[in-house]
């Protein structure tokens, strides 16, 4: 089966992907969408992804879009190795820990919001970095929580599961962003000890064959 990703080697929700693609094992090819020179914005995209967001996921059955939905996908066309818990009431909790990232965190702090901060509002970089911080750190607070609750050796007991493969990359853009990662040791744990896999590393930006210099 012959898979292609339009990705971006910095975009979080491609992120997502890559490693819910390495974990599973498969092969893709990567096509790289350069957001910042609004590769995405091009009518050639459009007829991939009529969003113009990044990732998109070129499938024989057709195009994937939204990170969240090619990963559900994945788990139910390769469910081996599992990145949901066997239990109905696990896999709610896995669901909820990725909402929490996904729909609470991540669109807040992504390219169009700041670019908009900065266009529409005149944001300068001390209220754009404020801004990040306070919605990344609403999050994680609520996410500690949920993983002191539910965690063991990862985000969501001893097996790494979607949580861990959301959440490696929203605290990859925490770190770029300089936020304060200290207040939460149990979600830091858990991200470290996830990012540490084989297939996860091959996943981060640096590695990516579209990176660029810091």
């Amino acid at each position: 089966m012959t898979l292609v990703l339009h990705d971006y080697w910095r975009s979080s929700a491609a992120y997502r992907v890559r490693i819910g693609l390495n974990l599973k094992g498969l092969a893709y090819e990567q096509r790289a969408v350069n957001l910042l020179a609004g590769d995405q914005g091009a009518a050639a995209y459009g007829e991939i992804n009529p969003q113009h967001l990044n990732p998109a996921l070129e499938t024989p059955d057709g195009v994937l879009t939204q990170s969240l939905a090619i990963l559900e996908w994945l788990e139910e066309t390769h469910p081996e190795p599992p990145l949901l818990p066997g239990d109905a009431y696990g896999r709610a909790t896995v669901r909820a820990m990725c909402a929490a990232i996904a729909a609470d965190i991540h669109p807040l702090n992504n390219l169009r919001v700041l670019n908009a901060l900065r266009s529409d509002f005149a944001a300068e970089n001390p209220q754009i970095s404020a801004w990040i911080a306070r919605w990344i750190g609403e999050g994680f607070a609520a996410l500690e929580q949920l993983i002191a609750r539910h965690g063991g050796a990862y985000a969501f007991g001893d097996a790494v599961t979607l949580a861990d493969v959301l959440l490696v990359p929203q605290v990859y853009s925490a770190v770029r962003y300089k936020v304060d990662l200290a207040p939460y040791p149990r979600l830091t744990a858990a991200a470290d000890r996830a990012a540490a896999l084989p297939g996860v590393a091959a996943a981060h930006p640096d590695r990516q064959p579209d990176a660029r210099p810091a």
